[in-house]
């Protein structure tokens, strides 16, 4: 197998995680081969984003710069109090009706404002990950990251999106707390990049 892997985002905090895990491969993003990719998360479930996009770009690729095996995930929070929000719609999360969307501290603030009062502060982040690997070639995995929403945000730096929230009981600490090489052993996205490391060892083998 090439040890080229695409990545379908263009998420620059996505591509570290991933080049932590995935050893012995290139990651790169559709940026990196001059290709403008844009996929619109219309599924109801995440693993119809993540399979959707990644099945996308490597159709894209294929016609234009040639065949590429593609990592694609659809990832998010999940609120027990919220039931289940912001889900599948993490990313555009209070958007307003004119699709303007909030910063991530804005999101951040929107869900502790929902969460007042609440006693129960149970969340998961979420990853759904597609390997694709032909035009009906593929896999993919789920794996969550069980912790709680804290209070107020972490002041800390590390860490994007809805990190400066998400508290880990055992450690008293939010993500955004953690350092990149604890989040690439303990989050939702390398469990399931881990998964993934395993069926791409399988496909070399074969």
């Amino acid at each position: 197998m090439n040890r080229t892997l695409v990545l379908a985002t263009g998420n620059d905090h996505k591509r570290r995680e991933l080049a932590g895990i995935l050893a012995g491969f290139e990651i790169l993003v559709p940026g990196d081969l001059g290709v403008s990719f844009e996929f619109e998360e219309t599924g109801t479930t995440y693993l119809e984003n993540a399979l959707g996009k990644g099945i996308a770009l490597y159709r894209q690729l294929a016609g234009s710069v040639g065949v590429h095996t593609v990592i694609a995930d659809d990832s998010g929070l999940s609120v027990v109090a919220l039931d289940g929000a912001p889900g599948i719609h993490s990313a555009r999360y209070g958007s307003t009706a004119e699709g303007l969307l909030l910063s991530a501290a804005e999101k951040n603030g929107l869900v502790l404002s929902r969460m007042s009062g609440t006693g129960d502060r149970r969340a998961s982040f979420v990853c759904c990950m597609v390997l694709v690997a032909g035009p009906s070639r593929f896999g993919a995995v789920q794996e969550t990251w069980d912790g709680e929403i804290a209070e107020s945000p972490s002041s800390a730096s590390g860490g994007f999106g809805y990190d400066p929230i998400f508290r880990l009981p055992e450690l008293g600490l939010t993500v955004a707390d953690l350092s990149e090489e604890e989040k690439n052993r303990l989050s939702h996205r390398a469990r399931a990049a881990r998964r993934i490391l395993r069926l791409l060892k399988e496909e070399s083998a074969d």
